[in-house]
């Protein structure tokens, strides 16, 4: 009777690991990073993305580079997108909130990419191959800007921190994000509020 019980109860606590662990994995759900689903796969981005506007999929031919050039080459992209609203997000690949939240990023930019322009800045980081070995293993489908020395970040972001996310309305009215996002939900909610309805 009593090991009946224990493997009942082993049961039951192993089927609850199972559906917590499938619960995490759903939009919404509270995965290990607070992001929403596995990982998204180039290929999958690419499908995703397929039949964006010109200036847009000029972003995603871009795809998960460091783009060099600093405040002129980002003012002369921003210029290329005008009508489009834009997600900025200043990361940097020693920053454990920017790695937390990154695959957030990664989702929600496949999902609105082909209404929104999605652009990061690697800010900080001292050399190129940290952060090109973090998108390695992080794919995104749009490029950052390398900013060895923080100063283009913390001029669009206006912060000397990171993760910073700047949404920018059709518009032009700009609405800044401080910090990590908690989740994939949060972070659309606030691409729909702030850059798709402003």
């Amino acid at each position: 009777m009593t090991t009946r019980r224990a493997i009942a109860t082993l049961a039951c606590v192993a089927v609850a690991a199972v559906i917590a662990v499938g619960v995490s994995e759903l939009p919404g759900g509270s995965g290990t990073s607070g992001s929403t689903g596995a990982r998204l796969t180039p290929a999958r981005m690419h499908a995703l993305l397929a039949g964006s506007p010109p200036p847009l999929a000029a972003l995603h031919a871009q795809a998960n580079t460091l783009l060099e050039g600093g405040a002129s080459a980002l003012r002369a992209r921003l210029a290329s997108l005008k009508g489009y609203p834009v997600v900025i997000n200043k990361w940097a690949s020693w920053c454990e909130p920017c790695r937390a939240e990154y695959s957030a990023f990664q989702r929600v930019s496949a999902e609105y990419g082909r209404r929104v322009a999605f652009i990061g800045i690697d800010s900080g980081d001292s050399n190129r191959t940290d952060p090109t070995a973090f998108l390695a293993k992080f794919p995104v489908s749009y490029p950052s800007y390398y900013d060895h020395s923080g100063a283009l970040g913390e001029q669009v972001t206006d912060s000397s921190g990171t993760p910073v996310t700047v949404f920018i309305g059709r518009d032009g009215r700009q609405f800044i994000w401080q910090g990590q996002f908690p989740s994939a939900a949060k972070l659309a909610q606030d691409v729909q509020r702030y850059a798709l309805d402003a």
